[in-house]
């Protein structure tokens, strides 16, 4: 039978990202996407305008009705939460559908650069942190880590050897995983190597192991380049793939839409021009 993951994101028009990116990646690799809308916007928050229709209210009747049609996931993977109140709404979907066939994916998005997104509070990193420590993979970007571990984030940024980055962030990983999930991925790590070319990097994390994988940085920050991973991952896992090749078989198809967006010349805002690249996750039949 098919797989089924629940997606819990906002929906924007444009942009690129969130269930826009999710829904279409997870389809394309073979695994059914269940959405479950946090907000509805006319477009991504990187515009310089849009309209948000606010979901909080409504994430509760999704959760009332799939119980009562006595629906049931392979994975549950949760993205962007505006606020502590939503993170509570996820939190209750996750105690009705969360089994001990179900596995909870976390793109715990509240910062990036160095910097926290204008919606993060204390309250919301408070609630964040408890939905990643119930899950079993989550997917933080180098700001996110240090968010969810306390880390001064000023001192990180500072570091520019790979080396004392990497190890640096895996100790942090390492400590989270203590009592929280079994898989950490750290996405985006920038740095630049020997030969003085600006790379990024994944570095993934358990409690026993540590690898790092990295690709010639390309052009710039696009929206949406962390959905589509954390979407690649998702649905690799529901369909039985290993976490580091699905790690490196995210990084090809993102190079080859980053590629594909400078060569195009398309804006930041706007996200990568990854549709025709889709074909790169389809699962080969076998013979």
């Amino acid at each position: 039978m098919t797989k089924k993951i629940a997606v819990i994101n906002d929906l924007s028009g444009f942009g690129r990202c969130s269930l826009t990116a999710a829904i279409s990646v997870i389809t394309a690799m073979g695994v059914q996407a269940c959405p479950l809308p946090t907000a509805i916007l006319t477009a991504q928050t990187g515009y310089p305008s849009y309209y948000l229709d606010d979901y909080t209210e409504k994430m509760e009747y999704y959760r009332l009705e799939w119980s009562k049609m006595g629906q049931k996931f392979d994975g549950i993977y949760t993205g962007f939460a505006a606020s502590e109140e939503q993170i509570e709404q996820i939190l209750r979907f996750i105690d009705t559908f969360y089994t001990p066939g179900t596995f909870l994916l976390t793109d715990p998005v509240m910062g990036d650069n160095g910097k926290k997104y204008p919606f993060f509070t204390s309250k919301l990193l408070g609630r964040m942190k408890i939905l990643a420590k119930q899950a079993d993979i989550i997917t933080p970007n180098l700001t996110e880590l240090c968010l969810l571990t306390d880390a001064d984030l000023e001192y990180i940024n500072s570091l520019s050897d790979v080396d004392r980055l990497t190890d640096t962030a895996a100790e942090l990983a390492r400590s989270f995983c203590k009592d929280g999930p079994s898989h950490i991925i750290v996405t985006g790590i920038s740095f630049t190597d020997n030969s003085g070319t600006r790379q990024i990097g994944n570095l993934y994390v358990t409690k026993d192991t540590v690898s790092f994988c990295s690709f010639p940085y390309i052009g710039e920050s696009y929206s949406g380049t962390g959905d589509l991973f954390a979407s690649c991952i998702a649905a690799g896992i529901a369909r039985g793939d290993e976490i580091p090749s699905l790690i490196q078989t995210a990084g090809s198809f993102l190079k080859a839409s980053l590629l594909d967006s400078v060569k195009e010349h398309v804006p930041r805002n706007d996200g990568v021009n990854y549709e025709k690249y889709l074909s790169m996750l389809i699962p080969q039949k076998s013979i």
